[in-house]
């Protein structure tokens, strides 16, 4: 893809599955990785894989909820940074009804005031250098609803409105604000998700049935997307969201989720 090359880019959630894949192919497309997770083992195992593939990267412990700690990890990054990723996230998979305002609290924490720490962080510098591409990754639960995510799914459709918005204000500065949503895909959020489903194999069943493709997405198949968004081929793209999901029919799923 054009562009990319030797540009700096910010990804959070670098270690889990999407992020690690995309770190990877970030790499691979010749870009400088600055990996950020609250887990800083993983983050530098991460940030080894992309090494190891020929890529540069560099690994740092971060807190996304900490506007602090958000600021010093991108201060100390690659240089400053042409591209944010906000891929970091997590849930409680419950009915609404049994969840409590200590989950509310940290499903907020990290879904929404996360993403807003680092767009409030990086975008003074891409403003300054009239140049940037974010890419925010929220979930098709965002855009349809998803029972035992009610919460989860308020912050990304928060964060859809907020890269809407922020699209707009931004783009005479050259700067473009796309979203990413993932379908059901195996990370270790959708692992969760199978345990708190009464019976898991009928739900597998009912998603593969419910996505034309007849199978759940995996990590690799989002780096394509966020790298388009990312690179120059997607400059003048900017407010759009794009459903990585294999056409996965909502309708078809709400007749058959037990």
């Amino acid at each position: 893809m054009r562009g990319l090359r030797e540009w700096v880019v910010i990804i959070t959630g670098g270690s889990g599955g999407i992020g690690s894949a995309t770190a990877r192919r970030l790499g691979e497309e010749g870009a400088k990785v600055a990996v950020l997770d609250i887990d800083g083992k993983a983050a530098a195992s991460a940030a080894a894989d992309v090494v190891s593939a020929g890529g540069v990267a560099q690994p740092f412990t971060c807190d996304i909820t900490d506007y602090a700690g958000v600021a010093r990890a991108a201060e100390a990054a690659l240089g400053p940074a042409e591209v944010l990723v906000n891929n970091a996230g997590w849930n409680v998979f419950r009915p609404f009804l049994k969840t409590a305002p200590s989950d509310w609290e940290r499903l907020i924490a990290i879904n929404l005031v996360g993403a807003l720490n680092l767009h409030h962080v990086v975008l003074p510098g891409m403003v300054a250098r009239r140049f940037g591409r974010v890419v925010n990754i929220a979930s098709d639960a965002a855009q349809v609803g998803s029972s035992g995510e009610a919460v989860y799914a308020a912050c990304k459709a928060g964060l859809l409105g907020l890269s809407k918005t922020l699209a707009r204000e931004h783009s005479r500065h050259g700067i473009t604000v796309n979203v990413v949503c993932p379908g059901p895909t195996d990370t270790d959020l959708y692992a969760e998700y199978r345990k708190g489903a009464g019976n898991p194999e009928k739900l597998d069943e009912a998603f593969r049935r419910a996505i034309p493709m007849g199978r759940i997405g995996n990590p690799a198949d989002l780096p394509g997307a966020v790298c388009f968004f990312a690179s120059d081929d997607a400059a003048y793209i900017t407010g759009q969201v794009l459903s990585v999901s294999g056409g996965l029919d909502h309708g078809r799923l709400r007749r058959r989720t037990p």
